[in-house]
Parts: structure tokens; sequence; C-alpha cells
């Protein structure tokens, strides 16, 4: 039986006392345009490093988080949440973010649900993966988390490249997934289909795939190919890893007009870099991409119960014909406001959903 470790995070006053100086000392690049066509501006990038530096209070964060049971089980570090003998709801977070991602609702799913929140192996404060990685061997790590909290069957929330370890676990351990349910269904079956097998909405999703990996994709081609080379930046300027990141949080949500900190204040931001930073995970992080292109996946179809819930500014969407191509599902709804960090930008509305797949399958 695997032990079961209470945890609770301390950074070292060192540490932060070092954080600041870095950000204090941070060389500024040139800069020929103050839009967003060439990446992350000054003027925001700046804006977010200084109150990091000077405003920002870690230690208000890492209580807030203190204040709820954490638990590492066999180098998986998860937060647990909500009401013991509710229904068990797994939810696993994405990339540029972590278990932050839910905080928000975090308090609008304790009364219907008893919660786990890992961080994924290479993330935040769980293990750092040295042999290998990707969704299959995750899911067999969340699914072997699950158990040692006493959890025989539970549903599984995942987005982003939570999405693909939420598949991986409903295909590898499916007696124990109740239901399964996406923010964005897992990009590699939609990558996998045989062109002459598309029907016309799927031809459409190829063209827009194709557009957006030529124009958006290159992060994720770094990192499934280089993450050392870019690892070694993100762990030595908090900075530059906020660059890397702001631009994603910018691009890939649902803003109001062009100003990222309307949808995400300064302060939520902050926490989500200090944890990369602090736990230095980013290079890891990068690496997760790697593993997953090297790495084999069960394929097959997915009998457990799914429901999406797609955001409108989700980066690709795919078409309900597709996702039952794959997936059975059967809840499907497509979201008036929100982007790829739906419960981050749309709290309510996001918990509104996921409380209604779970009542329409009788969990």
């Amino acid at each position: 039986m695997a032990d079961i470790t209470p945890f609770t995070i301390a950074i070292p006053q060192a540490d932060i006392d070092d954080l600041r100086a870095r950000l204090l000392a941070t060389r500024w690049p040139d800069e020929v345009t103050d839009d967003w066509s060439q990446g992350t501006p000054l003027a925001p990038l700046r804006h977010l490093v200084e109150h990091w530096a000077n405003d920002y209070d870690w230690r208000a964060a890492e209580a807030r988080w203190n204040s709820r049971e954490q638990v590492i089980v066999d180098g998986v570090h998860a937060v647990r949440a909500g009401t013991r003998g509710a229904t068990p709801l797994l939810l696993l977070h994405g990339w540029p973010d972590g278990f932050v991602r839910f905080e928000r609702a975090l308090p609008l799913l304790e009364a219907r649900f008893d919660l786990v929140i890992p961080s994924i192996p290479g993330y935040g404060f769980s293990e750092r993966p040295t042999d290998g990685s990707g969704p299959a061997i995750v899911a067999d790590q969340i699914a072997g988390l699950m158990a040692a909290l006493g959890y025989e069957r539970y549903g599984v929330h995942g987005a982003d490249i939570g999405a693909q370890v939420a598949e991986q676990v409903a295909l590898r351990h499916p007696g124990h997934v109740s239901g399964l349910h996406f923010g964005n269904v897992p990009l590699r079956r939609m990558r996998a289909l045989d062109p002459s097998q598309m029907s016309d909405d799927e031809r459409a999703w190829a063209q827009a795939s194709q557009e957006w990996e030529a124009s958006e994709g290159a992060y994720g081609h770094q990192q499934r190919t280089k993450p050392q080379t870019i690892g070694a930046s993100l762990n030595d300027s908090p900075a530059g890893l906020a660059s890397w990141m702001l631009e994603k949080f910018h691009a890939w949500s649902d803003l109001d007009g062009d100003d990222v900190f309307a949808t995400y204040s300064p302060d939520e931001l902050a926490t989500n870099l200090s944890i990369y930073w602090f736990t230095q995970t980013a290079s890891s992080a990068a690496r997760y991409y790697f593993y997953s292109r090297t790495t084999a996946l069960t394929d097959g179809f997915v009998e457990t119960p799914t429901g999406v819930a797609e955001f409108p500014e989700e980066i690709l969407h795919t078409p309900r014909e597709s996702a039952a191509r794959w997936f059975n599902v059967v809840r499907w709804t497509d979201m008036k406001r929100g982007g790829h960090f739906g419960p981050w930008e749309q709290a309510d509305a996001w918990a509104s959903e996921i409380s209604a797949f779970f009542d329409e399958i009788g969990e």
C-alpha cells in the first residue's frame, strides 16, 4: 500500500528574497512593437514583473493553500477539498497552469463533490520524472493516487494536457471511472484522423489546426523537441518565465478587450508563476511534452459516459460528431463565455456545468 504523507508548502525565505532580487535586476529586451504580434510586449510584462517583485505576497498564497489538506503519494502531490462521502471528482490541470487553475471554482464545488486536485508529475510540488512520463504513465500514477486515498470509483475532469491524462485514466482504469468530463477533446484524436475519412467540419478543423500550428504552435514544438534548451532560460530568469507564460494567458483566453489583467489578477498570475519558480519545474513541465511525443498511449473507444464543455475561445473546436468517434458523449455544452482556462475564467458557469453533467449520469 502506498504511503500517504501530509504535505505543507514551506518556501524558504532565502528563495523568496532571491526571486525578488532577480526580478528587480531584470535586463529588459528592446521592442519594435507594443502589441502582441511578436509575442509578449514590454508594458504588460513590466506590470506583472514589477507587481511580482514589489507588491505580491507569496506568504498569503502559501497560507491560503496550506489551509487545505495536501498529501504526497508516491511522489504525486495533491490538494484535497470538498465533502468527504460526496461524489469523488479528480481535477486535472494543464500547461502553463497547475492546481491554481481551479482555485476560483473550488468553493462552488465543495458541497457537491469530494475533490482531489493533483499536480501532474513534473509540475508544482510533485516529483520531477527522470526516466519517462506522458499521459499513460501519469494516468497510472494518478489512478494509484486515487486508490491509495481509498476511492474505488470517481469522476475525472481534464483540459489541455489534463484531458489526455483523463482519457488515459478512463481507458486504462475503466472500472474505476464513473464519468469523464473534458474542457477540450484530446487533440491527438483529431490529428490521427485519416484525411480521406474526414467530414467537411473535420477538414475545416484540420485546416484551422495547421494555421494555428504555423502561427501559435512554436512553444509546443520547442517543448516537444528540445525542452532542455528553453528549460535553462525558464529556470534562470523569472522575467523570462513570466513572458513565456503570460503570452498564453493572453492568447488563449476570452479577454475583455486586450487586457489580460482584467481576466486574471496580477496576484493570481504571480502565484501560478511562483509555484513553477520555487519548485524549479518550468523545465520539467516542458519536458513532459517531449515524453508525451515519445511514449506509447492506450487507444480505443471510451465507453465511460463523457461530457464536454467547449468554451468559445478554446484553442481549437472539435466537432461533436468527431468526439463521438472515440467517446460515449452523453452531454455536450457550448459555453457562452470563456477560453482555454475555463474554471479560472468562468468559474460559476464551469462549476454549474460540471455539476449538471454528474447529475445527468447519476453520480
